[in-house]
């Protein structure tokens, strides 16, 4: 326990790396919330775009960058299929999309449980 960095209060300081993983987690948590409750769709993506500096140069950034094209390309077909609604196909559209995003926010916790990036690194 010696070779830990402390605080003042000599208690272990906080790992960073921890805390951005933490916080992935609860953005993930926030994304599947909203499929009931849609208004922490929006606190999810404010976060990603607030701390997105903060987990630059760890794995926890391809995750970002998975949270935010799942919400902007979510919200694009969402947007579709209400329109195309009055012709019905909308409705496919709407639950494939719903469907889809399940998929990327599962996939995602796993990943992220694993620690595993979302992209396979440049070779």
């Amino acid at each position: 326990m010696d070779d830990l960095p402390t605080t003042a209060s000599n208690t272990p300081a906080p790992d960073p790396i921890r805390a951005a993983r933490n916080l992935t987690m609860i953005i993930y948590v926030l994304y599947a919330v909203s499929y009931l409750v849609g208004i922490t769709a929006l606190i999810a993506i404010i976060i990603n775009y607030v701390k997105r500096d903060d987990v630059a140069g760890t794995f926890m950034e391809s995750h970002f960058r998975w949270q935010i094209r799942s919400f902007w390309f979510g919200l694009l077909w969402f947007v579709i299929g209400g329109i195309l609604a009055i012709v019905l196909v909308g409705w496919a559209i709407i639950f494939a999309t719903w469907v889809w995003l399940v998929y990327r926010v599962v996939k995602g916790i796993l990943y992220l449980n694993d620690g595993k990036p979302m992209y396979p690194p440049a070779v």
